[in-house]
Order: structure tokens, then C-alpha cells, then sequence
């Protein structure tokens, strides 16, 4: 519509004439006898062509604006609720790691009593074999008390 405004880069520019000898006489005539008005009412045409443009250029930014800023709340909202979920996982992994270090402490529990109840085996099995002295030596003394008397009465 205003393409007559623009130059090859896209700016706005006054209209190009061209040099027609009809065209030029045909519009002296005109301005002389209308006094310049029908130039002037060019030139309000002109502008008010200009103004609609920029009132287009206006619309059109401002619609690019609320596109943008809609945008812009769904990137917020996407990025909210990635940072509820990443709370989340963080909070899993606090949990399981209080987990892990609850493991561990009854792991090393169950490990320390393991290692206590190895003394006491260790400390039975000493006594047991105190234990299994004694009765090798007192069955030995009885041996050799029947074998002392078995020698008597032979």
C-alpha cells in the first residue's frame, strides 16, 4: 500500500516523480488557478497515508509486544514447574540419603555386634577347651587309677 513511501532498504521516502512534460504543464495550470490548493490537499492526502502506515506499524508492534509477553508468562510458568519438580528431586534425594546414612549406622550396629558375639564365641571356645582339658586330664587320672588298680589285682 505505502510501497511508493519505501526506498530499496525499506525506509520511508518522498515520492518519486518522474519528468512528463504534460504531466508538469497540466499542473501548473491546476496550482495557478486553484492557488496552490490542490497541491496542499496532495500533500494532506499524502500524510494522512503516512499516518495510517505508521498507525498499522504501531498495531503491528504492539501485537508482536503481547505475543511476546505471552511468551514470555508461558516460558515463566514452564520454568516454575520445573523448579517445583527440581525441588522435588532434591527433597528425594535428601530423603534417600538420610536412608543411605541410616543403612550404614545399623549396617555398622549389626557389624559390631557380629564382632562381639565373635568374642564371645572366641572366649566360650577358649573356656570350652579349658574345659576339655580338664576332663582329658581327670579322664586320664581315672585311667591311670584303673589301670593302677587293674595292676593290683592282677
Amino acid at each position: 500500500m505505502f510501497d511508493k513511501f519505501k526506498n530499496e532498504g525499506g525506509e520511508m521516502v518522498e515520492e518519486r516523480r518522474e519528468n512528463n512534460n504534460a504531466d508538469e504543464s497540466s499542473s501548473v495550470i491546476e496550482s495557478s488557478s486553484e492557488i496552490g490548493i490542490g497541491e496542499l490537499m496532495g500533500k494532506r492526502a499524502k500524510l494522512e497515508e503516512a499516518i495510517d502506515y505508521v498507525g498499522l506499524m504501531i498495531k503491528n508492534l504492539k501485537d508482536k509486544r503481547t505475543i511476546l509477553e505471552k511468551d514470555i508468562e508461558e516460558e515463566s510458568v514452564d520454568i516454575k514447574n520445573l523448579k517445583e519438580k527440581l525441588q522435588k528431586v532434591s527433597e528425594y534425594i535428601e530423603e534417600e540419603s538420610r536412608g543411605i546414612k541410616e543403612l550404614a549406622n545399623k549396617r555398622q550396629q549389626v557389624e559390631n555386634e557380629a564382632d562381639e558375639v565373635g568374642s564371645i564365641i572366641n572366649t566360650l571356645r577358649e573356656r570350652l577347651s579349658g574345659v576339655d582339658r580338664i576332663i582329658d586330664n581327670e579322664g586320664s587320672r581315672v585311667k591311670k587309677i584303673k589301670e593302677s588298680r587293674d595292676s593290683i589285682d592282677n
